[in-house]
């Protein structure tokens, strides 16, 4: 298990030079990042304009968008006029902000013709599970070509097909366009970074039946803390610079370390859906969740984990696009509430779109919760009228729907048309061929030391990454994570909408956890009062995302970019959104999930 990796410059590499991409059609590659240094955002809109013959869109209007409402246009043609010129305004904004470079982390060209460092689930493999070159080529061609017959004339190994690759080029109507936001390149294969967050992999499956509140209290845990602190790079949350039980697994947002683990929106019942209540069979404040029976692990098998990588499958739920290669997980007998990272992992299994913050919204407005301080109805502003289609309760809960669509064709961009990096399951076949000795591959030596990965072993007889799904994960590449992206989208839409700083307390609420996944008891920790409506909806965020990573289908840095661009996809739809009410005064006031104040207003 000491055994030092080769150098990358002589393993993966071919020397087949990459093929010319379509002009204008490859993600910018590193090579190429002191030419952008060197063109400005006045510079590349002009020859865009130049190209696409957009410069009548820029020059429609000069007045700011605020302007356009003077006139109080309340039908005819003074309407349509104005609808039509703030249209306009609003794209004209968007457009005439620098647009970010796309840069990926260059694993798909150092590697050329292996493709070791790269997604390639559902597409053909060879008899070690690595890229079969031809079958990527094709992939690889699709994903520059951007078209229908291209994806179609993929190769794959099974019959489990790609997860929708031209969603990422749906145009936003609203906000910024997908191509307008971006995240940074995903960790290397070869780096420490990508090895620490291999070794957090391994312990958040070896740990994924220790109950949240046990975290450092049993060897388990122990032994993961110990691990991650001897690591050379992990980026997740610490004390003091060490990982400590109390951020275990933890996401990085702001406040996110204040109480238990499970936010209490994912923890307190909703009363806010119409006449059902989300109550046990006695009437306790809980949301029950049916959960995965504990020690029931997938793909710890050569011939599984093949298998799945080659997208076979013998049962299809193509409706919610899972498709199994070994039947569907098994359920406990019965429900009850949130306790340990198999209960999560569940819950994001299955889940629709933006359904928990949707719930999360319904909560706060059926348990009455303020509005944030820039909402423009109050009983000192407005005595005569309150909000409803504009600034109330159906305006906050259609918003979720509308960010949560934008987010999730942002990500998908990122996915298919920037990064595509390999996952961690992937990873973890390159980990069992090298240790082995089947093959060699330029993997830092932090993971192959680990004590993580020892544990593993002991387990399983392998180094497969154990899975909380039968069929892994999802057939689209993994960086960045859609259900962060899209977490985090709808969690900053309703910060903007809530007055984050109202504690659970303050409102009567008493926080609550479990330890046993069957009963709850009330948190009584010291900072219990610190529990607010912004930790909890940060946490979560945070909690949808790791969650993920628990199940084994995503990086801590999948999690965290993604976090940060589901943020910035909510407040380029806010800073439009803002200006299309009739009424003054309205604004968004929040803190970002790294803790800075941001204020939208007209």
């Amino acid at each position: 298990m000491n055994r030092t990796p080769h150098s990358s410059q002589t393993l993966g590499v071919s020397s087949e030079v990459p093929p010319a991409s379509k002009a204008g059609s490859e993600p910018i590659l590193p090579s190429r990042r002191k030419f952008i240094g060197k063109v400005g955002g006045a510079t590349a809109a002009a020859w865009a304009a130049s190209a696409l013959g957009l410069s009548p869109l820029l020059n429609a209007t000069k007045a700011k968008a605020a302007v356009l409402h003077s006139s109080n246009s309340v039908g005819g043609q003074a309407r349509r006029a104005a609808a039509y010129q703030l249209r306009l305004q609003l794209a004209a904004n968007q457009y005439n902000k620098p647009l970010p470079p796309q840069v990926n982390n260059g694993d798909e060209q150092l590697y050329y013709g292996s493709f070791i460092g790269q997604y390639s689930k559902a597409l053909r493999h060879t008899t070690l599970g690595d890229p079969d070159p031809g079958s990527y080529k094709k992939f690889l061609a699709a994903c520059h070509g951007g078209t229908e017959s291209s994806f179609e004339a993929c190769t794959l190994g099974g019959t489990v097909p790609l997860t929708c690759p031209q969603g990422g080029l749906a145009y936003e109507l609203i906000g910024a366009d997908n191509g307008a936001v971006t995240i940074p390149p995903a960790p290397t294969l070869a780096s420490a970074e990508r090895a620490g967050e291999m070794v957090e992999n391994y312990w958040q499956a070896l740990c994924r039946d220790v109950p949240f509140d046990q975290y450092g209290l049993e060897p388990l845990t122990q032994a993961a803390i110990a691990d991650l602190n001897k690591l050379s790079d992990f980026r997740g949350p610490k004390v003091n610079g060490q990982v400590t039980a109390g951020t275990l697994f933890r996401g990085i947002t702001g406040g996110e370390l204040v109480g238990p683990y499970v936010s209490q929106f994912l923890m307190q019942p909703v009363n806010g859906l119409g006449d059902f209540s989300m109550r046990d069979p006695l009437g306790n404040p809980s949301q029950l969740y049916l959960s995965y029976v504990p020690g029931l692990d997938y793909m710890t098998d050569t011939a599984s984990w093949l298998a799945v990588q080659n997208g076979q499958a013998t049962v299809a739920n193509k409706a919610r696009t899972i498709f199994f290669a070994f039947g569907p997980n098994t359920y406990n007998a019965t429900a009850g509430p949130l306790h340990d990272g198999r209960d999560v992992a569940g819950v994001v299994h299955t889940d629709e779109l933006y359904q928990h913050p949707f719930w999360a919204a319904c909560e706060m407005l059926g348990g009455g919760f303020p509005a944030n301080p820039g909402n423009p109805y109050s009983a000192t502003k407005t005595p005569n009228e309150i909000g409803f289609a504009t600034w109330g309760g159906p305006m906050f809960t259609g918003l979720l729907g509308h960010v949560a669509l934008q987010a999730i064709s942002a990500v998908w961009y990122q996915k298919y048309y920037v990064h595509r990096p390999l996952r961690p399951e992937e990873y973890s076949g390159r980990v069992q061929n090298l240790v082995t000795g089947k093959n060699t591959y330029p993997l830092q030596s932090d993971v192959l030391n680990s004590a993580a990965l020892q544990q593993v072993y002991s387990k399983y007889g392998t180094y497969y990454l154990p899975m909380a799904y039968p069929e892994g994960c999802p057939t689209h590449p993994s960086y960045g994570s859609g259900h962060t992206t899209v977490a985090a989208a709808c969690v900053t839409i309703l910060k903007a909408l809530f007055n984050g700083a109202t504690s659970f307390t303050s409102m009567g609420i008493t926080p609550m956890y479990s330890p046993d996944g069957v009963n709850l008891q009330p948190y009584t920790g010291a900072d219990v009062d610190q529990i607010t409506v912004e930790t909890e909806l940060n946490k979560l965020a945070s909690n949808i995302g790791i969650a993920r990573n628990i199940a084994g289908v995503h990086w801590r840095s999948d999690y965290a970019q993604s976090m940060l661009l589901g943020e910035a996809v909510a407040v380029t739809f806010l800073q439009d959104m803002v200006h299309v009410f009739n009424e003054p005064g309205g604004s968004f006031q929040f803190n970002s999930f790294l803790g800075t104040p941001i204020t939208i207003n007209k």
